[in-house]
């Protein structure tokens, strides 16, 4: 099925999703800071360009849009039109993601993944999501997936 918009629209539209600073990821952020976190922002050096690094933790977190990695909530559903380029890509993105969990595991960091549905469902808490990353990052756990 053809796209509804023309190409040029398509590209206006397309370059308004953003990789990085995206709303879910500033609010860990700011919840993280407010509870005496310091962090690094998307450190081009480790595989997967962690969303947000806290090197004294060896902690690297991730905040992932449910769409684009493919979250089995209720924020994603396959779109109708190009549907093969769209489970191509978004199988790719899952396959990137666990690669870079291990080779960030194997390099000895721990792993955290918050899924964007945590904090965009209806009465979302995201204090109650920072506590229960901060107590995590206490923690001495490998990894963490906090999930609506």
């Amino acid at each position: 099925m053809a796209d509804v918009v023309s190409p040029a629209t398509r590209s206006r539209m397309m370059s308004g999703i953003r990789a990085k600073d995206t709303r879910p990821e500033i609010l860990v952020r700011k919840a993280l800071h407010s509870r005496g976190f310091r962090y690094r922002l998307h450190t081009g050096t480790l595989p997967g360009r962690p969303d947000i690094l806290l090197p004294r933790y060896r902690v690297a977190l991730f905040v992932h849009g449910c769409f684009w990695h493919g979250h089995n909530c209720r924020f994603f559903k396959t779109p109708g039109t190009r549907t093969e380029f769209w489970r191509t890509k978004i199988d790719r993105n899952r396959a990137n993601d666990q690669r870079n969990a291990a080779l960030l595991s194997a390099a000895g960091w721990r792993v955290g993944i918050i899924w964007e549905c945590a904090l965009r469902r209806k009465g979302a808490d995201v204090d109650a999501v920072a506590d229960r990353l901060a107590e995590w990052i206490a923690s001495s756990s490998e990894s963490i997936e906090i999930r609506e």
